[in-house]
């Protein structure tokens, strides 16, 4: 009874198997792209630059990849590194809407007024002025542009907002 007991208690169903309980390793992987999305919602865009790489491993260098490269530069401050990206990423696909607005948030963050809204201009225009955010953004670098006075970037805060697929809104910090 005692051997029963002994050899019942080292039972683990395979003492070879060092796999975490709840882990299936046939499981197809999560999109790196929404992994890194999901990164990018929670503020984590170290680690989303790390997943989209791992995307841009996977998948090559596509737009959506060099959008989200870009994106995630941005959100680090990277600006020089997200402008190559996302100037890439709308060179590759200009009739894409995305990689337009962000290109315009990078932008606005650099001064950059004018240029982002022609930028904004066009995303409004390919996405068919369906887009609040978009619409925003072109709002906001045209009353910079109205008000050189109100530009001072040392007064003045933003932060990107994701608003799904890949597109972000600027929204003044309080």
């Amino acid at each position: 009874m005692v051997i029963a007991i002994v050899a019942s208690c080292t039972e683990t169903g395979g003492s070879d198997d060092l796999t975490p309980p709840g882990i299936d390793l046939q499981a197809e992987a999560e999109n790196a792209i929404t992994v890194g999305n999901r990164l990018m919602v929670a503020g984590e865009y170290e680690l989303a630059l790390k997943s989209f790489s791992r995307a841009a491993l996977e998948q090559g260098m596509t737009t959506e990849v060099l959008t989200s490269m870009g994106t995630a530069n941005l959100g680090l401050r990277r600006l020089g590194q997200a402008e190559a990206l996302l100037r890439r990423a709308v060179q590759d696909e200009p009739d894409w809407s995305v990689p337009w607005n962000n290109l315009g948030v990078l932008l606005v963050e650099q001064g950059e007024y004018p240029e982002a809204a022609q930028v904004f201009r066009r995303a409004y225009a390919l996405d068919n002025g369906e887009s609040d955010a978009i619409r925003d953004n072109l709002r906001l670098a045209l009353a910079k542009m109205e008000n050189p006075d109100n530009t001072n970037p040392e007064k003045q805060e933003y932060t990107l907002e994701q608003l799904g697929d890949g597109q972000f809104k600027l929204r003044k910090l309080p």
